[in-house]
This record gives structure tokens, C-alpha cells and sequence, in this order.
């Protein structure tokens, strides 16, 4: 099986060589990494061309914001399976792909999905924030659950049948797309018990100042798929607490991790 990993990108020189680089070194080796980049302006452009020739597909271009970027990667990609890769990310080991190619074989699913951890910007050893997840049950959408979008693998073919992410949401369709396809009986899915990704601090979805509007978009996304409002977004919010907790106290950090 073919494996397309998609990293957007704008203005992360800083970052930008390690999360290609933990493409590389998996041992998985039928893997393109699809790479778009809205016309940085820092040098990431630069870094990215020192890897083009290992590179599935690179384009460099104003577009209208990252999931009009991710669209495009999914246009161009041509595994059977795709998963996002954010540029300020990494994946958790070099066998990490072929665990996720493993999950798809031994199932038959047509989505899997793991585990993630948030590590500090500066000092990636350091974890600040663990994202368990567990074996899928659709009541607990209602209470909040989902989960990280970045360890959730989808074969293509998903893309084209239910839809790619819908670009009216500037900082949520990757909540939205992940209801579409946790809310849909004819996807079937597999939760495969592994941490597969480590997520630099600081990106988009982290950011305190955007949070506000990320709530707005999300209570609009639970009431367009007709879970409990306000109280689905509460629990969604109030699921966080305990992900920063946990890795400060190390009784509970190490039953986690």
C-alpha cells in the first residue's frame, strides 16, 4: 500500500527540515510526502528545494488559507492512504508508518486511528500535553470526543466518495471533516493503540488568541451535525484539562505514557 503524507506550510524554516526528515527516516518505504507551501517568505521555500528530489509532489504558491492547501495536496496525492503531517510535527518513531500500514492490512478499515502527544516548541523531548484516544464509540461524540486530527489515516478513495475539508471554516474543518467520517456507519474504523505523531506547541490550533473563534466555528460544526450544542462544545473544551494535567504529575504521566 502506498502511503501519501501531506504537510502544509507557511513561513516554518525553523521546523520544516525535521518534519521531512521524520518522513525519510521511516522504514516504510513506499511513502510520498505531498508538500504545499503557500509562498513563504522566511527561506522554507529554500529548505524545501534541498529536498525536492525526494519529494512526491512540492508547489510553492499563494493560496487561501490551509485547507484550501490541504485540498490541493489531496488532489496531487496518489497513495492509497493519506495522512496530514503538520510542519511544525514529527512522527513518534521510524516504524511509525508501517505500524498505521499494518492497522489498514490486518482490519480491513477504511480509516485508522491513534494516539498523539503536544511537545514544547523549544524543547521537543518535553511533553505538554498528552492526546489519548481509545476504541470508537459514536455516542461519545456528543460528549466532545475526537479524535487528533493528525492521527487519523483515511484511504483516498474516502476523499472522493464523502467529500475533501470544506474551506468555509477557516481554523475547524479539521473538526468538521473528522465528524463526517466518526458520524458515518459506512466508514469502518479502526483505533490502533499506538502514539504516532508529536505536535510542536505554538501552531494554529494551539494558538490562545484563535481560540475564541476556533469555539464559534465548532459550536456552529455540532449544531450542523445535530449533536447537544453548547454542551458538546463544553465537554469538547473541558476534555483539554486533564491532556495539560496529566503530563506534570508523573504517577499519572507514566500510567498514560
Amino acid at each position: 500500500m502506498k502511503v501519501s503524507i501531506i504537510t502544509i506550510v507557511y513561513n516554518r524554516a525553523h521546523c520544516i527540515a525535521h518534519c521531512i526528515e521524520s518522513v525519510l527516516s521511516q522504514t516504510y518505504k513506499d511513502i510520498e510526502h505531498v508538500i504545499v507551501d503557500g509562498a513563504s517568505t522566511d527561506g522554507t521555500s529554500e529548505i524545501i528545494e534541498t529536498y525536492r528530489k525526494k519529494l512526491g509532489f512540492y508547489i510553492s504558491e499563494k493560496d487561501e488559507g490551509m485547507y484550501y492547501a490541504l485540498n490541493k495536496g489531496i488532489k496531487h496525492a496518489t497513495g492509497d492512504i493519506i495522512g496530514i503531517l503538520n510542519s511544525d510535527d514529527f512522527f513518534y518513531q521510524s516504524d511509525t508508518v508501517c505500524k498505521i500500514v499494518n492497522g489498514f492490512l490486518v482490519s480491513g478499515a477504511d480509516l485508522v486511528y491513534a494516539k498523539g502527544l503536544y511537545v514544547d516548541k523549544e524543547n521537543p523531548s518535553k511533553i505538554r500535553r498528552i492526546y489519548s484516544s481509545g476504541p470508537f464509540k459514536k455516542r461519545n461524540l456528543g460528549s466532545g470526543w475526537i479524535p487528533l486530527h493528525t492521527t487519523i489515516f483515511v484511504r483516498r478513495e474516502i476523499f472522493y466518495r464523502y467529500g475533501v475539508y470544506n474551506s468555509r471554516y477557516r481554523i475547524a474543518s479539521d473538526y468538521e471533516i473528522s465528524l463526517r467520517w466518526f458520524q458515518n456507519d459506512d466508514i469502518k474504523k479502526m483505533f490502533l493503540d499506538e502514539w504516532v505523531v508529536k505536535m510542536r506547541m505554538g501552531g494554529l490550533s494551539t494558538s490562545a488568541k484563535l481560540q475564541i473563534k476556533k469555539s464559534r466555528e465548532d459550536l456552529s460544526i455540532i449544531k450542523h451535525n445535530h449533536l447537544n450544542g453548547l454542551f458538546t462544545l463544553g465537554c469538547k473544551i473541558g476534555r483539554k484539562i486533564p491532556q495539560y494535567i496529566i503530563p506534570q504529575i508523573p504517577v499519572l504521566r507514566n500510567s498514560f505514557y
